[in-house]
């Protein structure tokens, strides 16, 4: 009886772009997501790994031991790098090496590519955007028009006579080590390149912390100083055009560092919306949610809805949302048990919670999102009109009266259910809790007053230059109360008007710094490439 034989995996040579996770292909994601052995330089962010299998091993393509147990190790070269591959293929793994910027911009990969072409295993090259092209792009320089863009592994094998022709008919972008810049600067000269020709030095270019200098080649390396690792030179009367082009460093919150205080969950659709407006996340859970001691409550609420008890639903929070879904797919029910039964919410984020289950709620409020806000627009009951009299509110554990007393006053009669319970997470590590004390982060987003009164606690109260934003007015009362000076706060309750409201904050900062008059310029305080601190 003949056993049956693992088919061969495939290889895949995989370019990463020049380093934002956001231009990896989406062929280059798949092949990740499917890959069971994965060899990737260490020079990759590692925000490109998240798409990774857990299971999947991975090794380092410059031998390096990762700190995580579960990685393995490649000695480098290419060889030995094809053999790895090779191994994982044969034993039927998906394979993939990732690489800065494209594949076949690398000799040692094409070497890997030629010795996998010896053999029988299939394999497959996806590539991904230049380094040059990308950084120059991200940098605002036009690559337009007759061009040059070359990620360059040997700064000796260079053509300059070549790239001296090239750069006077258009743009020349070259990523190289920030080592060999004064070899390029001593090629180009030689060639004969104008020494007043503009250039511009981008360093960790696509990242949160790219940062790009002006200069002439004459001044090139001066102006350089600084710059570690791979970087990306632009060359030629384009680089002009980099104040009004340079889209990613001028950003709204481009360089700032925001703290996102909310629970795991939660935090990533913030965190998403600031790396969008440049800002560097960093999310510190302060609270976590679990279920009710006694689920007693929630048990006769459930049952009550069903058998038609509740005119009314009044959802204060997504987790509440998630609470009564979480309670209908323990007993097997669904959206059609809600038949009957008015939805109201407060916010649009709780609203798009319920929508997401497949019910509309019937009031949002269009004023202001709280309490306030949907007790405003609710009307009172009616013994004709509503023959059903009673409301179900399941909330926090930690929630305030007000929404429950207001509804009583107007002829209600309310089941104030706990559906969860806010605790108090771990305390950040020391590292953060003293960034936050001394002035580290440039701003932190608030968005209740369990997120005020826990990160206090378990952190310590932010410094007086971190600009504080909060939600809606409940979160701003408790700010006030701990001592804290409330900077912004958004029209509408919701997390994008919040982050978009201290965007439109940076750019006022930046606004007010260009017009001050040049004594009081010189004594504000500029915090990260953008980032601005000044207090009138």
């Amino acid at each position: 009886m003949s056993r049956s034989r693992k088919p061969t995996g495939r290889i895949s040579f995989v370019g990463a772009g020049p380093g934002d996770p956001g231009l990896l292909t989406r062929r280059a994601h798949d092949a990740l997501v499917g890959a069971g052995q994965v060899v990737y330089d260490r020079s990759l962010p590692a925000a490109l790994l998240d798409a990774l299998r857990a299971d999947a091993a991975a090794a380092v393509a410059d031998g390096s031991r990762s700190e995580e147990p579960q990685f393995s190790v490649a000695e480098g070269g290419p060889g030995d790098i094809a053999k790895v591959l090779l191994s994982a293929a044969k034993a039927g793994q998906p394979a993939v090496h990732l690489v800065a910027g494209d594949p076949f911009g690398h000799d040692s990969v094409v070497r890997e590519v030629q010795a996998v072409t010896r053999t029988a295993v299939p394999f497959e090259v996806i590539p991904g955007v230049g380094q040059a092209a990308g950084v120059a792009t991200y940098a605002g320089v036009p690559l337009s028009g007759v061009r040059t863009a070359a990620d360059v592994e040997d700064v000796q094998a260079l053509d300059f006579a070549a790239l001296t022709t090239a750069a006077a008919r258009g743009p020349v972008a070259l990523a190289v080590d920030a080592a060999d810049i004064a070899a390029v600067q001593d090629g180009l000269r030689a060639a004969g390149v104008p020494a007043d020709l503009p250039v511009a030095v981008t360093g960790d270019g696509t990242g949160e912390t790219q940062y790009t200098t002006g200069a002439t080649l004459d001044s090139v390396v001066n102006s350089a100083l600084g710059f570690t690792g791979r970087v990306v030179l632009t060359v030629g009367r384009a680089v002009a055009d980099r104040d009004a082009l340079g889209w990613w460093e001028s950003r709204p919150l481009y360089g700032w560092k925001v703290l996102v205080p909310r629970t795991k969950e939660q935090a990533g659709a913030m965190s998403a919306l600031l790396r969008g407006y440049g800002a560097i996340a960093c999310e510190v859970p302060t609270i976590a949610v679990e279920p009710p001691r006694t689920p007693a409550q929630m048990e006769r609420a459930i049952k009550g809805l069903v058998d038609g008890r509740y005119a009314w639903v009044v959802f204060t929070s997504v987790n509440a949302v998630r609470a009564v879904w979480e309670k209908f797919a323990e007993h097997g029910l669904d959206a059609r048990h809600f038949g009957g039964v008015k939805i109201a919410c407060i916010g649009p984020a709780t609203a798009d919670a319920v929508r997401a289950f497949g019910i509309q709620p019937e009031l949002v409020p269009a004023g202001e999102q709280s309490s306030e806000g949907l007790l405003a627009e609710f009307s009172p009951h009616d013994e004709v009109l509503d023959p059903v009299g009673r409301v179900l509110l399941p909330r926090a554990d930690i929630a305030t009266e007000t929404l429950a007393a207001g509804l009583t006053e107007r002829g209600w009669e309310v089941d104030d259910v706990t559906a969860y319970r806010t605790v108090r997470a771990a305390p950040p590590p020391a590292d953060i809790r003293d960034a936050i004390k001394s002035g580290g982060f440039d701003a932190v987003l608030f968005t209740s007053s369990s997120t005020v009164r826990n990160l206090v606690g378990i952190a310590g109260k932010p410094h007086a230059r971190t600009v504080v934003s909060v939600i809606g007015p409940k979160t701003a009362e408790t700010a006030t109360e701990f001592g804290l000076r409330v900077d912004v706060r958004p029209e509408h309750a919701s997390v994008a008007d919040q982050v978009e409201a201290l965007a439109a904050y940076a750019v006022e900062l930046r606004e007010k710094l260009a017009t001050m008059p040049p004594k009081q310029r010189r004594g504000a305080k500029v915090q990260g490439p953008t980032a601005l601190r000044y207090r009138a």
